[in-house]
């Protein structure tokens, strides 16, 4: 069955853009321009695999000009599934279930963009990307201009992608949807918390987006984490075993790539002597003592 549709799969998807860069592009390209903030909300469903409505989403499909044969065998693929509990020896009786997808479903983060493929922004300040079952709403205020994201509007974005979701059959979980605000102006005034469903969202500083992490400041570590992961094991492989007995031209030599990664970083790095030094066995056993004697270990 996986191997079927993998082949389904392949028929329906063509283009797959990445959210990342587009939501990163729309950021900056924003932030250009004087008087500009972005909030971004991080959209959190509760078991959204498991709520989407089949015959919904043969709509969606047919809407969408998929071939009928396609979107029935879909529908058939999804629908009249029976479904038990095992636990040992003991087994539930069985319940025949026609929501949701299966469990490692390969189609279903496809059919999931697909199910919400109508679910878009009606105004060019608010950005909506979809990947999967992962939903961010980027709004690009400018000059305080808040209408249109938050609300005094007819068209609220926030306010209307909670309605999308009440009439889709998808619950918007409020504790884990969380929102960021980059702001680089010099002044930048403290802004309201936004709220939906009568429920205030939480303000993050960064966000784990699709495997990247987004911080308010737009600043990505990569290069030190690169070095931090691949350049500087090497060098201190084995170092308590050679350094002792290294000559100091080596040392020098040594010493001169990490210098070189620092101006190419931009930051601050270990010499050799400190990587040595925190790798030997007697500061790792002074470090040992030191957790071990620490007065937080005997208060009252």
């Amino acid at each position: 069955m996986k191997s079927f549709e993998k082949l389904v799969l392949a028929y329906l998807k063509n283009i797959t853009l990445h959210a990342v860069n587009m939501g990163l592009h729309f950021i900056l390209q924003h932030l250009d321009r004087p008087g500009t903030y972005v909030r971004i909300l991080f959209v959190d469903f509760t078991s959204a695999f498991n709520t989407i409505i089949p015959t919904l989403l043969q709509t969606k499909l047919n809407q969408l000009s998929v071939p009928s044969s396609i979107c029935q065998w879909i529908t058939s693929f999804l629908t009249d599934r029976q479904q038990l509990v095992r636990m040992g020896t003991l087994t539930s009786s069985s319940r025949t279930t026609n929501t949701g997808a299966l469990q490692g479903c390969v189609l279903f983060p496809l059919l999931f963009s697909l199910y919400t493929n109508d679910c878009t922004s009606k105004d060019p300040s608010v950005k909506l990307l979809k990947f999967a079952d992962d939903t961010t709403l980027i709004g690009l205020i400018q000059d305080g201009e808040e209408s249109a994201y938050t609300a005094k509007s007819p068209v609220q974005e926030v306010k209307e992608l909670a309605v999308w979701c009440r009439h889709n059959n998808l619950e918007l979980n409020t504790l884990k949807t969380v929102e960021m605000i980059i702001d680089f102006r010099r002044n930048p005034p403290a802004l309201p918390p936004l709220s939906i469903t009568h429920s205030t969202v939480a303000t993050v500083e960064t966000f784990k987006f699709l495997g990247s992490v987004i911080s308010q400041d737009l600043k990505w570590d990569l290069l030190k984490q690169f070095y931090s992961a691949v350049i500087e094991p090497v060098l201190c492989t084995s170092v308590t075993v050679w350094f002792g007995s290294a000559a100091k031209s080596d040392i020098r030599q040594l010493q001169r790539i990490v210098r070189t990664a620092e101006r190419i970083i931009g930051a601050p790095l270990s010499t050799i002597q400190e990587l040595y030094s925190s790798r030997s066995p007697k500061h790792q056993d002074n470090q040992a003592q030191e957790q071990f004697f620490s007065p937080r270990q005997f208060s009252l």
